[in-house]
């Protein structure tokens, strides 16, 4: 590359997607981004010449090729379209548009792919990895790791498998004409644990004892170990503009829109109100967790919990 050439990372104009776009270009430009003409000299223009004989040989050759290409493709069998991922170009800059990451990158062989949820092998298990219940009274086990992390926009990312599901509910929201904005969702345990102790620490200054202060910190934030966001199936969504979690969430248009049609998407509202006695935590008009749109039409429909669901499956 010459000393004035450079090369230019432009950030795809989509600003209200849940996925991460920035394709790399590179193109003639000066110091400052502007483009230059080149000082190179143009050669004198040929004389004009007849195009018809150039206009019938080609013509010959494209119907040559033509006729070997049709031969060809009727001696073999048709490509396997199945599951080929397709990519949507973006016209400014080349880059992906539909969220999944560059093919260097993408799940091992053997894992669903990104664009699709994993078929349904048959009734609701409680070894499905969509009905995994973590709460106070079921942490994490220890060497549990996500397969994989779908990174979204601001540092967001959520576990593969559920995020083309979040992806569409996003994008039907914002095509009622609402603003639903994300502003929670995978936490690291360093992270929930930074959560956690900083919500004792404010309880302690408002006068609790240690003990109620993490008592009352884990009806609000839970406990290291024993959260959805580090299972990277919950998101907290709110609307743009009303972003407080606090119990005037649930008038907003945003989580009017999100309560009636989450369980579409497979989405739940996973903390209702009057269930804090069997989940552990307070009423969340805002946090959404992914357990598969089989269980999301019923425990939506019935009004129960994800704790009263599991208990009816296990039998």
């Amino acid at each position: 590359m010459s000393d004035h050439r450079f090369c230019i990372v432009k950030e795809s104009p989509l600003p209200e997607r849940e996925y991460r776009v920035a394709p790399a270009r590179c193109w003639n430009a000066v110091p400052g981004g502007r483009a230059y003409a080149s000082s190179v000299p143009r050669r004198a223009r040929p004389r004009r010449r007849s195009l018809l004989p150039l206009l019938l040989l080609g013509l010959v050759l494209f119907g040559c090729g033509f006729l070997l290409g049709h031969t060809a493709l009727a001696q073999e069998p048709p490509a396997q379209a199945a599951g080929v991922p397709v990519s949507i170009l973006d016209p400014e800059g080349g880059g992906r548009q539909d969220g999944v990451m560059p093919e260097s990158d993408q799940v091992e062989s053997g894992q669903p792919p990104l664009d699709q949820e994993p078929p349904n092998t048959g009734a609701a298990s409680l070894d499905d990895w969509n009905l995994l219940l973590v709460n106070w009274e079921n942490p994490l086990p220890e060497d549990f790791s996500i397969p994989r992390l779908t990174q979204l926009v601001n540092g967001h990312a959520i576990d593969s498998r559920a995020y083309p599901a979040l992806q569409k509910m996003m994008d039907d929201a914002r095509a009622a004409g609402l603003q639903p904005t994300i502003c929670s969702s995978f936490r690291t345990l360093e992270k929930q644990e930074e959560l956690y102790n900083g919500k004792v620490q404010r309880l302690l200054a408002e006068g609790y004892g240690r003990e109620e202060a993490e008592v009352q910190a884990a009806m609000w934030v839970a406990r290291p170990g024993t959260s959805e966001h580090q299972a990277g199936l919950a998101v907290d969504i709110v609307d743009k503009s009303y972003q407080l979690l606090d119990q005037g969430q649930e008038n907003t248009a945003v989580q009017k829109w999100l309560m009636n049609h989450c369980a579409q998407y497979g989405f739940i509202l996973r903390y209702p109100t009057g269930t804090a006695a069997l989940t552990g935590v307070n009423y969340e008009p805002w946090h959404y967790r992914y357990v598969g749109t089989e269980a999301a039409a019923e425990i939506m429909e019935r009004g129960i919990c994800l704790e009263e669901y599991l208990s009816e499956i296990s039998g």
